[in-house]
């Protein structure tokens, strides 16, 4: 049972891992369509999807008797409030593998979707949907939070129901070095918001943001940068942070019940009249850490969570980038953001979502900084030196990111340009 803060940092360092066992973890999130009405997937046609896909390996994961997701090896398919659909990836050993794992995803999916004529729209933020438009699914926890979280931000179910994104999981070698990795990666939000942005249009119109999803996460309860992570923040620092922090749901058997009344503190000192002051378990902490909706959060391992969803042509970009950073370069990366104040990174991070890469931050604008952490990441995929079966090391992954640098032209801005001079929904369809 959960009693004391050090049980948390037990387990935050029951995290660490050797520098020659780090992983990478890779979720994406996509849209799906039916052709036939531009209409978002209801739940019915989520099951026909899941039953095509039994036939590649894949099993159900049940809450009750409803299927809520779908497993193999070590990756997972699971629901999203709106019927979005998301790959939580296997621990791998480099973008070449990550990368590999979403393609045949891909060929996985795509042979299934044809048959149902569903199309797939990889973006941040739904470019055609209003939130009256989109059906919900039996996944029990959605029920709460749709009732409970618009309380805390008034554009949350718009995250719910609304949004994707692309998510790297990365892990810390020691305290020091998650310290590190942590204060680097919350530095660069501002730089990653633009460099990813892909979320422009809302409701078939221009938003006049770049990446609405990143607004919309501003505006989300129990989301955010708190200034908190831009100090040194070690495992008990962040664990008094969870402590402290309100619970969304609590566990109950098999039903879940808000939590919306209490601190994970009051679970923690047997406070929860509505379990009979139990003591939380290991399942209840990870449940809860995996409701701190921050732009980046700890488990046992580093979440990066600010990348708009993109196009299969750039998602391995995203980690291969990061991943160059935080695991092939980081001291030169540490040095850099060491210089930055953690005030102008707050408000860089609030002008990035419409401002893009003419956001200000330390009196240059994002596209210099957007430019050096490329230099950084490349370096660092350069020294990684993970030969692919192409033959090619992981900076390969870069491309996508490089041609954006060179044309200062991001996926939103494409979006933009391709919908507004056509106004074909098509045109926001996977190819």
């Amino acid at each position: 049972m959960i009693s004391k803060k050090e049980h948390l940092i037990k387990y935050f360092e029951s995290g660490i891992k050797s520098l020659n066992n780090s992983k990478i973890g890779v979720e994406h999130e996509k849209f799906l369509f039916d052709l036939n009405t531009n209409k978002r997937v209801d739940y019915h046609t989520i099951l026909k999807m899941f039953n095509a896909l039994y036939e590649f390996g894949w099993k159900p994961i049940l809450e009750n008797e409803n299927i809520i997701g779908l497993k193999k090896n070590g990756k997972s398919i699971t629901l999203e409030p709106g019927n979005q659909i998301e790959l939580s990836g296997d621990q791998l050993n480099s973008i070449h593998e990550a990368c590999s794992e979403s393609q045949d995803y891909l060929f996985e999916i795509k042979q299934v979707i044809k048959k149902l004529n569903i199309k797939i729209v990889s973006a941040g933020f739904d470019p055609i949907s209003k939130i009256s438009e989109i059906p919900n699914n039996p996944k029990k926890r959605y029920a709460i939070m749709t009732k409970d979280m618009p309380s805390g931000g008034s554009l949350s179910l718009d995250m719910m129901y609304r949004t994707c994104g692309t998510q790297l999981n990365l892990d810390y070698n020691s305290e020091e070095d998650f310290i590190k990795k942590f204060k680097v990666i919350n530095s660069i939000v501002p730089i990653s918001i633009a460099l990813f942005a892909n979320s422009s249009l809302v409701e078939k119109n221009n938003s006049g943001y770049l990446s609405y999803r990143s607004k919309v996460w501003q505006n989300t309860s129990r989301g955010g940068l708190p200034e908190i992570f831009f100090d040194n923040l070690n495992f008990e620092k962040y664990s008094d942070f969870v402590i402290n922090f309100p619970l969304l749901f609590i566990q109950k058997d098999k039903e879940y019940i808000s939590g919306k009344n209490y601190l994970f503190s009051d679970f923690m000192n047997g406070k929860i009249k509505e379990l009979e002051n139990r003591l939380p378990t290991e399942n209840d902490l990870t449940t809860h850490l995996s409701t701190i909706f921050t732009e980046n959060r700890l488990k046992k391992y580093i979440e990066l969570r600010s990348m708009d969803s993109c196009g299969w042509d750039c998602l391995c970009a995203g980690p291969a980038f990061n991943t160059g950073i935080l695991y092939g370069n980081l001291e030169e990366a540490f040095e850099l953001i060491s210089k930055w104040d953690k005030n102008k990174i707050i408000n860089a991070y609030l002008e990035a979502p419409k401002k893009g890469f003419n956001t200000q931050l330390m009196g240059k604008d994002l596209f210099h900084w957007a430019s050096k952490l490329m230099d950084i990441s490349r370096k660092g995929l350069k020294k990684r030196d993970i030969i692919g079966k192409g033959g090619y090391n992981e900076t390969n992954y870069l491309k996508h990111l490089e041609k954006i640098i060179e044309n200062k032209t991001t996926n939103a801005d494409h979006m933009i340009d391709k919908f507004s001079k056509k106004e074909n929904l098509n045109d926001l369809y996977d190819k």
